[in-house]
């Protein structure tokens, strides 16, 4: 028997694909650049923006016939036991491969934005509190971890990580970033897709591009990026995880910037995704994403000239079912309105990643070998894992009088309506949060222990009652009475408040949850000044997706813990806080306003973008960028960073011994902000170009030391060059952006000298114990 060549494993991946092509016909090389959303809703409420009106039906038989590209989120569209959803993948790959001529499986890809969105799945902290912790190798341990788990039931791709940057915190999607600076979202982005991809999983990184930059934070609102801002905040975090965390496959926006959608932009998917920075992977639709072109954008008049478009553009598949891609694309085809090679090529890019994948193999296999039995989607070491994770995100925004932590013996009063609810610990990409609001029969599937649960736990001996107050967004202020009554018989009253996520409007923060402003949501804030008029100290725990306005209690607060939706494991790890048990480590992924308006604003401000005495408004943040208190006390000594020049090419090391003066162990994070003085264009004040975070033990001493280079300092010119310019840089090492510890003056001689793809994108950074 002659195997064909494109089975042979034996050769280059180029020539088998090539070879496999020349033998299809045009519809079963389309067939593999659409998806199959078996199970989706057409009615009602969905998981994806206009679900119910872009879903088609189709006949599975006929359709598999032809071959097919992906295959929908098998596990996270209904609660389906992991074991048997994996043997009903593997069947299903099984019929795929039975029913085309060349016996090639589907792509299976699932989201996993903070853990496999599963029934019976790790929930882990959302990427906002990955972002809070600045903790990279614990983000990768996360990533492998959860790319074992997709791997072990059949899933090949992974929707994730989100690295668009928060440029209005009003969004309902913040929870979903890491943060408001491109080098923190870049870093942390690009250790889980290291992990990711350690597993085996294709990392698909999203939403390239802009899309966080919507207008008036609304959900797919037209993006009013500049070129600058776009090129040196927008793209160095996808640059980052492609270069450096070997990412597989892009995700191409729903926005449009400055009148061109992303999904039918070539400069962005082509010109500079691929042939500038060598990108060879898949580019996938975001959901419906190709269909937006006709509904939304209206910029093609018929599904063959969105599909024209997007093919065009380079998106190579179509999510997450097919309708521009299948039928309507052969017939433009044939019609001479697509060019066949538009489809050779996108389908040689799918296929090349299938052959990466062992899809292409002779003996290939569907069923996991981890699926022999059960399958354990939230064993211990998972729990483990999101336990650590979560107690390095909490951030002890304020305790000025050390009223933290709590007395073990004491009278606390809890009070709010995040305090007894377990789904105030996840995010709207949690299985429970995204899927099981339309399955209300079905039980959550992993264990969530509250706040209130855990403090008691974590607090035995201490008199502990509740009462909610409030709703989340409910107006009824009722239950204020008794919260009064319950705080005012305390000795201490702890206030958790917050977010309740959803999807579209049905949460308080998630996709589709935007805001006009930054106050709490409802009348959280009248809770609030209640419990503080009661003249009884007030610890205000925040469990959210965003930050809020916190200025109005602002020097009235007996403590002030913020938490970014921390995950099935946040109830412990917050009540470790409060107990003292956890020393709190987490600093502040994004700045959190003084005033509830105010808003877009973020650190990375020029000049003009901080306060001054041209407007009587002062955008300055209560708690800035970086921000973070702890139960110990950290000295910075023998700081090394005398004033030097060097090549507009050359290098600098600044380093200083960070020494542990309290009584427990506990973790610095050493942060160094960039200051340009004088640029050709204008700059922010300052901006994250290297962090470290240190653990250490009560006495011990580490000295951190950064080795920059002055491709560090390079940004876009009035040319639209990435340069790097002589003349003055300062150097800051500091506790957040706004507190200097130590600066080191630099001047760049030389010329101004072009960097592009080569260049160094991170700060390199070594450590020595003392």
């Amino acid at each position: 028997m002659t195997t064909a060549s494109w089975r042979d494993p034996a050769l280059p991946a180029a020539a088998r694909v090539d070879d496999l092509l020349s033998r299809m016909t045009l519809e079963e090389k389309t067939a593999q650049l659409y998806g199959v959303w078996v199970g989706a809703a057409t009615d009602g409420d969905g998981v994806a923006p206009h679900q119910h009106d872009m879903t088609v039906d189709y006949d599975w038989d006929e359709l598999i016939s032809r071959g097919l590209g992906q295959l929908t989120r098998s596990f996270g569209t209904a609660p389906v036991d992991p074991a048997l959803g994996a043997r009903a993948l593997a069947l299903a790959q099984r019929r795929i491969a039975a029913a085309g001529r060349f016996g090639i499986p589907a792509v299976a890809h699932e989201e996993c934005l903070a853990g496999f969105t599963a029934w019976r799945a790790t929930a882990y902290p959302v990427p906002l509190a990955w972002g809070a912790a600045f903790d990279p190798p614990l983000v990768e341990e996360m990533g492998r971890a959860i790319g074992r788990d997709l791997r072990a039931v059949g899933v090949h791709q992974g929707l994730a990580p989100v690295l668009d940057v928060v440029r209005d915190p009003r969004w309902g999607r913040v929870e979903e970033t890491i943060g408001e600076d491109p080098y923190l979202v870049g870093t942390v982005g690009t250790a889980y897709v290291r992990g990711l991809e350690s597993a085996g999983i294709v990392a698909t990184l999203k939403h390239f591009a802009g899309y966080a930059s919507s207008a008036g934070a609304r959900n797919l609102a037209p993006v009013r990026a500049g070129t600058r801002e776009f090129a040196d905040v927008t793209l160095p975090p996808f640059e980052m995880a492609l270069r450096e965390g070997g990412a597989r496959s892009v995700m191409a926006a729903y926005t449009e910037r400055d009148g061109v959608p992303a999904s039918a932009d070539p400069e962005l998917l082509t010109r500079l995704l691929r042939e500038e920075w060598g990108f060879t992977g898949t580019v996938v639709a975001d959901y419906f994403g190709i269909g937006f072109l006709q509904t939304l954008h209206r910029v093609a008049g018929t599904r063959a000239e969105a599909a024209r478009l997007a093919l065009e553009a380079g998106i190579d598949v179509e999510l997450p079912t097919v309708k521009y891609y299948g039928e309507a694309l052969v017939a433009a085809v044939r019609e001479g309105e697509v060019h066949q090679e538009l489809v050779d090529r996108a389908a040689r890019r799918v296929l090349l990643q299938k052959c990466e994948l062992g899809l292409l193999d002779e003996d290939w296999q569907p069923e996991p070998e981890e699926t022999a039995g059960s399958v354990d989607l939230d064993p211990v070491a998972n729990r483990a894992l999101a336990r650590r994770l979560a107690e390095k995100s909490v951030v002890l925004l304020d305790n000025p009088d050390g009223l933290l932590p709590l007395a073990p013996d004491t009278r606390i009063a809890v009070v709010g309506p995040r305090a007894a609810d377990a789904l105030a610990m996840l995010g709207c990409y949690s299985f429970p949060s995204h899927v099981l609001p339309d399955h209300p029969e079905a039980e959550p599937g992993i264990e969530i222990p509250t706040l209130l649960e855990s403090l008691r736990a974590e607090l035995p001996d201490a008199k502990v009652t509740f009462t909610e107050g409030c709703g989340v967004s409910d107006p009824d202020p009722s239950g204020f009475t008794e919260a009064i009554a319950r705080a005012s018989e305390a000795d201490v009253c702890v206030a958790v408040l917050g977010d309740r996520a959803g999807l579209f409007g049905r949460g308080t923060s998630g996709e589709g949850c935007d805001v006009a402003d930054l106050n709490l949501p409802g009348i959280q804030s009248e809770l609030l000044d209640a419990l503080v008029a009661t003249g009884v100290p007030v610890v205000l725990v925040l469990l959210t997706g965003r930050p809020y306005a916190l200025g109005r209690w602002h020097g009235r607060l007996g403590a002030v813990v913020q938490a970014f939706f921390p995950g099935e494991e946040g109830g412990p790890a917050v009540a470790g806080v409060l107990s003292g048990r956890v020393n709190p480590s987490g600093r502040l992924p994004v700045s959190v306003p003084r005033v509830p308006g105010g808003q877009p604003w973020t650190y990375l401000q020029p000049p003009l973008g901080l306060a001054g005495e041209v407007s009587n408004l002062d955008p300055t943040p209560l708690y800035p960028f970086g921000h973070g208190r702890s139960y110990t006390a950290f000295m910075w000594e023998d700081f090394t960073g005398p004033d030097a020049e060097i090549p507009t090419d050359g290098s600098y090391d600044v380093s200083v011994t960070v020494r542990n003066s309290g009584e427990r162990a506990g973790a610095e994070v050493v942060q160094l902000y960039l200051h340009d003085p004088v640029a050709s264009v204008t700059r922010p004040d300052v901006r994250l170009i290297g962090y470290r975070r240190l653990e250490l033990t009560a006495g011990e001493s580490a000295r951190v030391t950064f080795r920059f280079h002055a491709d560090l300092s390079a940004f876009t010119d009035r040319a639209g060059r990435r340069v790097v310019e002589p003349g003055a840089l300062e150097l800051r090492l500091g506790t957040s952006s706004a507190d200097a510890r130590e600066t080191a003056r630099l001047r760049l001689t030389g010329p101004v000298r072009e960097v592009g793809t080569g260049r160094r994108l991170h700060c390199d950074v070594e450590v020595l114990h003392n």
